[in-house]
């Protein structure tokens, strides 16, 4: 269950769009008051004021960067992207688009020439000017707009939505046209914060001419019903043209209902512009006999000549957290082979050096790091240290890093390939870090109950005094196969719960990526096992220091953790005082029959609860939170999003429901408008706020 934003287009076409839907331009002022200067610790309210860079590319030349840059407005309850242009020579920045609409996904056409999506027009379309912001053009006019889109040569793809069933009365019975009706005859009728209403969102081969994207064809076919780039992330790098223009590479799982459901079997598909034919290459691979290739295939990219295709692939059906191997295809030869033997690590943001190497980012040891790999699988770590690079850019030798850490929100760097040296180049937040200090992180590896040693995070307040006590909150990671890694979060901020006043025990229990397969796979069937024994080893350990409070500590947790924080309610032997869990899994059973994709549940749990012969799956349902809480005897508040359908809001009603009847203070936290996670501004500070009077409640002592 991993966090997704999904960008949503819609309307008419530009030529259709009335004048009322074009963007509202935006106040940006987002300096800090004298009062959070004088306070110097980092709060909701700062945190919002902190510009985000997104997505960046470099110009083949190696002369030009290109990133865009998110801003707030908590007034007015949203945010503009811009796009930044930097002088790579000079460090000379400069705003080519201003804060009348949002520009997103930049592209270089030439060394001088940029595409990007911008939504000026009322709607998302495909728009160019010169790196300098003249000579501004629309590229694409498509009736709805555009989700995505990629030029090379003459050739060019987007992608948008397509209406394929009737799945509505209102479009099923035409005289019907006010009924309020969903109809469905199989499952998939929701997916992630959205109900299925028959339209899918497809890949448009098109011409490039003239500046113009023209000419779609829908490559997907008009009946299918599923989605190109794969749904729920809906992510445009699933799909990539060859740099000559004359080959498109792209992930579909060409499933529906139940098949869709229970099954992880996406494949890479290739499209010839010229023949017009379709290939799909993972089946092609998999008749060889080098692999089954019935997991995820994911990701194609091609190499600088267009004869290979690198993509990520996962082994087993139905396990989305399985390691990410390497595969070339050599269109060529027809030759698949698998880089990545024999190792176990994941692999992900791959980059092609030359036509015989490639650079990716390593998940190690709860960090992301840049390596390198020939095509005889010799890997090498470019990189070290305890940051995440989240991905990079790579142009004329040169490699510019997003990056993050637990105490620096994300900026760009220049990565020295030879020694792995790293130079900032951005700082849109210098202000904030010139007036907030933040707090001393720590890495301890702590011996878990069956002799292993397990990566813990462990976030100090700012001016942390080792003479006072501290209440202390123990963080359980969601996924549950995501790291908890040096990520910087706008809705989990280690940080921001040290700044008022928490030690923060953040452990990589058992399921936790980076560590080998085998710590990642052990927590499958295993929910109430060996990672609570993890979480518990972890608080136990740290709570030896004088300066842990003993008799103030929290769990708080989201999604996997907030299941985790449900179970340790009912297990904790008095550890915890209070307990926050968001969107948390409550109860197994019920849980099996709301969410959506039923191969992850099927996969975690082992089965289903009516298979009684299957001693994983019974074991997993016998253990389920919600037969613990009869032994809950502490508070907790329990947040969910009334849109999110992977975890949905019937669980944390359930919670509520069982604290409340049996007397325990407890309070719900329900958001209209929010999914799995809490995205709008003020839903973010109202979120926090709640969050902190909950915990100082019951965990600060008077003084």
């Amino acid at each position: 269950m991993t966090i997704a934003s999904l960008l949503a287009a819609g309307g008419c076409s530009e030529s259709e769009a009335p004048e009322t839907n074009k963007p509202e331009p935006l106040e940006i002022n987002n300096a800090l008051t004298d009062a959070e200067k004088e306070a110097g610790i980092l709060t909701a309210e700062v945190m919002w004021k902190m510009g985000r860079i997104g997505s960046q590319t470099l110009s083949a030349d190696g002369s030009k960067l290109l990133y865009t840059l998110t801003e707030y407005n908590m007034a007015e309850n949203r945010g503009l992207t811009t796009l930044v242009l930097r002088d790579m020579a000079t460090g000379e920045e400069v705003r080519l688009t201003d804060n009348k609409s949002t520009n997103t996904a930049p592209q270089w056409l030439d060394n001088e020439t940029i595409a990007f999506m911008s939504n000026r027009s009322g709607e998302m379309q495909v728009w160019s000017f010169d790196s300098n912001g003249d000579n501004l053009k629309q590229v694409t006019d498509i009736a709805g707009g555009v989700e995505g889109f990629g030029i090379a040569g003459d050739h060019a793809f987007y992608t948008k939505r397509v209406e394929v069933a009737k799945l509505k009365g209102s479009n099923k019975y035409d005289d019907m046209d006010k009924s309020k009706v969903r109809i469905y005859d199989d499952l998939m009728v929701r997916h992630w914060d959205y109900w299925d209403d028959g339209s899918y969102l497809h890949v448009f081969a098109a011409d490039f001419k003239d500046g113009k994207i023209v000419n779609g064809k829908d490559i997907i076919g008009a009946d299918a019903a599923y989605d190109s780039p794969l749904a729920p992330y809906f992510d445009t790098a699933e799909i990539t043209l060859s740099p000559d223009g004359s080959l498109l590479a792209y992930t579909c799982k060409p499933l529906t209902g139940v098949e869709y459901a229970l099954s992880t079997d996406s494949d890479i598909f290739l499209y010839n512009f010229a023949t017009e034919e379709t290939r799909n290459l993972s089946k092609e691979a998999a008749a060889t006999g080098v692999d089954k290739f019935v997991g995820y295939d994911k990701y194609p990219v091609f190499s600088p000549d267009g004869s290979k295709i690198a993509f990520r692939s996962q082994r087993r059906p139905g396990n989305e957290a399985d390691q990410q191997r390497l595969w070339v295809f050599d269109l060529n030869t027809n030759e698949c082979t698998y880089i990545t033997r024999g190792q176990d690590y994941c692999v992900t943001e791959v980059a092609w050096d030359g036509n015989e190497a490639m650079y990716f980012v390593l998940p190690w040891r709860g960090t992301h790091q840049v390596a390198h790999i020939d095509l005889d699988g010799n890997m090498k770590h470019i990189t070290a240290g305890n940051h995440d690079i989240n991905n990079f850019t790579f142009a004329a030798g040169k490699i510019v890093a997003n990056m993050n850490t637990i105490s620096k929100a994300v900026e760009l760097y220049d990565v020295n390939l030879e020694s792995g040296e790293l130079t900032q180049l951005t700082d849109v937040n210098k202000e904030i870090y010139e007036h907030i200090k933040m707090g001393e992180v720590q890495e301890r590896w702590i011996t878990t109950t069956d002799g292993k040693k397990m990566l813990t995070w462990v976030i100090l307040p700012p001016n942390f005094d080792p003479t006072k006590k501290y209440p202390t909150l123990l963080y359980c990671q969601g996924g549950p196969q995501s790291t908890v890694s040096q990520f910087w979060s706008y809705r989990w901020n280690f940080q921001l719960m040290a700044a008022q006043g928490y030690v923060v025990v953040a452990p990589n229990r058992r399921g936790c990526p980076s560590f080998g397969q085998e710590w990642t796979d052990q927590i499958s069937g295993d929910y109430s096992g060996q990672n609570i024994k993890d979480y518990l080893a972890a608080i136990d350990e740290v709570s030896k220091e004088p300066w842990v409070d003993v008799d103030h500590r929290g769990c708080v947790g989201a999604s996997y953790g907030g299941y985790s924080t449900y179970y340790l309610a009912g297990v904790h032997e008095g550890r915890f005082k209070a307990f926050i869990a968001h969107c948390g899994i409550f109860n197994f059973e019920s849980m099996y029959g709301h969410t959506e994709e039923l191969f992850f549940v099927t996969n975690d749990y082992g089965g289903a609860y009516w298979e009684t012969d299957n001693a994983t799956a019974m074991r997993s349902y016998a253990n389920s939170p919600h037969k613990k809480v009869a032994n809950w005897d502490s508070p907790i508040m329990i947040i969910t999003g009334e849109k999110d359908y992977r975890i949905p809001y019937s669980q944390s009603l359930e919670a509520f429901t069982a604290a409340r009847v049996q007397g325990i203070d407890a309070r719900l936290v329900s958001f209209e408008n929010e999914a799995h996670q809490v995205f709008q501004p003020q839903n973010s500070v109202v979120w926090n706020r709640e969050f902190f009077s909950w915990l100082d409640k019951y965990l600060k002592v008077e003084e």
